[in-house]
């Protein structure tokens, strides 16, 4: 039954697609002699009156270029005072560029998308995978393995098929920042890395496009906007890039799917009060969302710096500079969500492989096998017959370790040899280390659970 409602969502997106490509060829005129064509703005004009025979003809009670459905459509948005008709043809003629379609993108471009907004950019390189959906509602079952482009573009355009929606499967980089966010009257920052969000800044700047920024990890998320009313960009607030070890993704610190939802929310909400001029945007003040508490507080940010490297009275970023500069290398961090690189700390003579420890597994050899994930992740998750000890605990279990490590035997007791293993490898390293200055002969896992699915068990749940 799963399987059925899967396709069946797909075939209705996929018809939303169709009707897209009939909106674009009766744009072009390539349709024309069909009665029934669908117009550029989605809708069939006067060929959808003469398809409600009992609509009567009407006029509008003030110049404006809203047909009939779009009038149903927006009813309930055109009926506020302080927003109305003029606002409405505002979102119509305006365009947004969306940088990243996943937790935050999402609802993002739904919202975007189902309010009207004329035309949508929507950049990722990435493809929809499962453990995206529980936050990525933009996404279905149906897309696991699409692009995120694709899939995001086709929910958007089965809400709305007026939409002129732009696909770009590809990463935005110093090379190509410019072209792409020339385009557009407002951006959105819905990436996931501090190196993009530098990026994207600067180009706002340069460009001199409003940014609209948010971001969500854990049970927390916030929200500004830059570059707009004479406030200040990212560079002012943060003119020093955060350590490495300062920067957590949601790939190793997780997010609680709603979380990022409702900053998305908001950023939709700033980008359509930036649009139609309706309200007080978010700049020179950050909405600070704690999810555990249900808490929202705003906080003042300090004005634009004079002495900005993006937007000072000398800005060293220009449309010069910027297609040259290296943010992987500003930031040490990359401009996309891949995981830090896997420290080599120990030697090959300390470390075994993934395949070399399922022989030790298969041989029944003696040892001890330590996980030194933090006790929630191993609850998830884990090898049988392990040790789960927390690396940040490992000095205060020092005496458990080695007793767990001694054997009885014949000869006495000795030490059995202690196997450690991480998520991805870099703290079995550290702690082999600190194993080792206990007195025991232990070994690195080498890659830890990223390479035992890859190398030896795919089924194994890795997360």
């Amino acid at each position: 039954m799963a399987d059925l409602s899967a396709e069946l969502h797909k075939l209705r997106v996929e018809n939303a697609l169709l009707k897209k490509q009939v909106s674009l060829l009766t744009a072009n005129g390539n349709l024309s002699e069909n009665p029934t064509a669908i117009s550029s703005g989605g809708y069939a004009g006067d060929a959808a009156a003469s398809a409600f025979p009992e609509e009567v003809q009407w006029i509008a009670g003030a110049r404006h270029s809203l047909s009939g459905l779009e009038i149903r459509r927006y009813s309930r948005q055109l009926l506020l005072p302080s927003f109305g008709i003029e606002a409405q043809q505002k979102l119509a003629k305006a365009s947004v560029l969306v940088v990243g379609a996943g937790g935050l993108g999402s609802p993002v471009l739904l919202y975007l998308a189902a309010s009207g907004v004329g035309c949508l950019g929507i950049m990722d390189p990435d493809s929809v995978e499962l453990h995206n959906l529980h936050r990525q509602v933009i996404h279905s079952e149906a897309f696991v393995g699409e692009l995120k482009v694709k899939s995001a573009a086709a929910t958007c355009l089965a809400i709305n098929s007026s939409l002129q929606v732009r696909e770009y499967a590809f990463a935005l980089e110093a090379a190509n920042a410019l072209e792409v966010i020339s385009d557009y009257d407002i951006v959105v920052d819905a990436s996931d890395n501090v190196a993009t969000r530098y990026l994207i800044s600067d180009a706002c700047i340069v460009a001199n496009k409003p940014l609209v920024s948010g971001a969500a990890l854990g049970m927390d998320g916030q929200l500004t906007v830059y570059n707009h009313a004479q406030g200040p960009c990212y560079r002012c607030l943060f003119p020093t890039p955060p350590s490495q070890s300062a920067c957590q993704r949601c790939a190793d610190a997780g997010v609680l799917g709603v979380v990022p939802g409702i900053v998305g929310t908001f950023q939709a909400l700033e980008v359509i009060k930036i649009l139609t001029g309706v309200g007080e945007p978010f700049s020179e003040r950050m909405l600070v969302f704690d999810a555990l508490s249900t808490r929202i507080r705003t906080v003042n940010l300090r004005g634009r710096n004079p002495e900005c490297a993006a937007c000072g009275d000398n800005p060293q970023v220009d449309r010069r500079t910027l297609p040259e500069f290296d943010y992987e290398a500003f930031t040490s961090s990359p401009l996309c969500d891949a995981p830090p690189p896997r420290q080599q700390i120990v030697g090959e003579d300390q470390s075994i492989t993934c395949r070399g420890y399922k022989e030790v597994r298969e041989a029944h050899e003696a040892h001890l096998l330590l996980d030194v994930r933090e006790q929630h992740e191993y609850a998830i998750a884990a090898l049988p017959s392990s040790l789960n000890i927390p690396f940040s605990l490992l000095p205060q279990q020092r005496d458990a370790i080695v007793a767990a490590a001694e054997v009885t035997t014949s000869l006495g007791v000795k030490s059995l040899p202690v196997y450690v293993i991480c998520r991805r490898g870099n703290d079995s390293q550290a702690a082999v280390n600190e194993l080792r200055s206990f007195g025991l002969s232990a070994y690195d896992i080498t890659g830890g659970f990223q390479s035992w699915v890859q190398d030896v068990d795919p089924n194994f749940p890795f997360f």
